[in-house]
């Protein structure tokens, strides 16, 4: 039975050590492809019970041996099976071979492939290339995997979905999976770039290997996030323990956002929260809210009153670009004291990459979006999207501090830390204030705790986790308020 995603990622040199690694322990390579097979072929059954006919796609390397073993497997369960080999058969070696020849031993000869076989099948089994995918596809290969998409037939990918780079998640193309089973280790292009959209549900099995001490590249964000964090509080607390949370932003004619980051600074659990924006506000702002404290912001002189007795600051919602943002942005900088934390957002974010390519500060976060982030790094969205773990890398260089990478599969970085991936989230949470939320919420649990690098994970992941919850009544029409308002049920759970 495929086992819980476990929180390391590694990249595909890494999974090859560890698999060579196993081997040189004493696990034979076609011990481990067996082992292969036969996790694929329980858990194609377990999701797809009555499932009769497979077509298996296999190549000529190790994960179309991994293919070959679960067509072999499923032939002496009694299921139809066909299996269409992009490859010759000469061409098969070592493991794949010894795969290959028990296949047919049992009784299944391999067949060229052929795209109308797979129309006849239930489920389409994907053991084309696994990690093996770099650059430009062979024709044949290209070919396959378009067929394979253009079936419309229900895909199980083995390791990987063929055609996804293994590293950064682009496909080359690549095969767009129902599911996929991945072995040894998660491998780092499942979750970035397009890979989730490719991989389907991802399932795991270690095949009984014990994982050779490799730093991964990438650590999944769990509910033990929070724990990590957020201790028990004693009886005794009080407010003033928990943070006081000071919010700057909101220009004119933009309230709504400093009162959603707010929001969600008070629903993670800050002990005190002010908001300072433009005076007019004030209604906007306190009016359903009473919770809140408000100062009024009529030039950057008023910020230094504001910032007095902050434990955090987080600047940019809503603040727009104007003279006044400039002044403000400029204040909040000026007037910061030793132990103050910044949080960075939205206009903060577009006002320091526009106006000062040189700022940087080791002990603040910043959670640009992929436009924002372009914009800091001085390239194009493309290029960001492209690899995101390379733009989280060249910012935490650049900026130094806390960096939260916004979009699907958010990532958190910062010098001499593994980065964290969020695998949470939906496409519903891409709406007005989601952003300003989650600035809230990293401010929220910065005032709560002394590691700043783990309290920006844990508020991404309750933040991700809150918009999954409200999805469940369907993803358009989701309101940031109500992710708000959802954060404190996430962390009911904590003591």
């Amino acid at each position: 039975m495929p086992m819980l995603l476990p929180r390391e990622i590694f990249t595909a040199a890494q999974v090859r050590q560890l698999e060579a690694a196993a081997i040189a322990g004493g696990i034979p390579g076609y011990t481990l492809m067996k082992r292969a097979g036969t996790a694929a072929f329980a858990a194609l059954r377990q999701r797809w019970p009555l499932a009769r006919a497979l077509a298996v796609v296999a190549g000529p390397g190790n994960n179309g041996g991994d293919g070959l073993v679960l067509a072999r497997l499923a032939h002496q369960a009694g299921l139809d099976v066909t299996v269409l080999l992009v490859a010759e058969p000469d061409a098969l070696r070592g493991e794949a071979r010894e795969a290959f020849e028990e296949l047919r031993e049992a009784g299944v000869e391999a067949r060229p492939f052929d795209p109308a076989v797979l129309a006849r099948a239930d489920v389409v089994v994907d053991a084309l290339l696994g990690i093996g995918a770099r650059g430009n596809l062979r024709a044949d290969l290209r070919e396959a995997i378009e067929a394979i998409n253009a079936a419309g037939r229900r895909v199980f990918a083995i390791d990987l979905p063929s055609g996804l780079d293994p590293d950064t998640g682009h496909a080359l193309p690549a095969v767009r999976a129902t599911a996929t089973i991945t072995f040894i280790a998660l491998k780092q292009g499942l979750f970035l770039g397009e890979g989730p959209e490719y991989a389907g549900d991802i399932q795991f099995d270690g095949l009984q290997v014990t994982r050779a001490p490799i730093e991964p590249a990438l650590r999944r964000l769990t509910y033990e996030s929070l724990a990590e964090v957020l201790p028990p509080r004693p009886r005794q607390s009080h407010k003033g323990q928990f943070g006081r949370v000071l919010i700057v932003g909101g220009g004119a004619g933009m309230p709504g956002a400093v009162r959603l980051a707010a929001e969600a600074a008070l629903r993670v659990g800050a002990g005190l929260v002010t908001v300072a924006s433009l005076p007019e506000h004030l209604a906007a702002v306190t009016a359903n809210r009473p919770e809140l404290m408000f100062r009024g912001l009529r030039d950057g002189c008023d910020v230094a009153d504001a910032m007095a007795n902050a434990d955090v600051i987080a600047v940019g919602p809503g603040l727009g670009r104007d003279a006044w943002a400039a002044r403000i942005l400029g204040a909040v900088f000026e007037n910061r004291r030793p132990g103050q934390r910044i949080v960075a957002d939205a206009d903060a974010l577009n006002l320091i990459a526009a106006e000062d390519d040189r700022l940087r500060l080791d002990d603040w976060v910043l959670t640009p979006h992929p436009g924002e982030a372009a914009r800091l790094l001085g390239t194009n969205v493309a290029d960001v999207q492209h690899d995101r773990l390379a733009a989280l890398r060249e910012l935490c260089t650049q900026r130094g501090g806390v960096i939260v990478l916004k979009g699907a599969g958010t990532l958190i970085g910062a010098q001499g830390q593994v980065p964290r991936l969020c695998d949470h989230g939906n496409p519903g949470m891409s709406a007005p204030g989601m952003g300003d939320v989650l600035t809230g919420a990293v401010a929220g649990f910065l005032g709560q705790s002394d590691r700043p690098f783990e309290a920006t994970a844990a508020a991404v992941y309750t933040h991700a986790v809150a918009g999954d919850h409200c999805a469940r009544l369907g993803l358009r029409g989701l309101l940031a308020l109500e992710v708000a308002q959802e954060l404190r049920v996430v962390l009911a759970q904590l003591p």
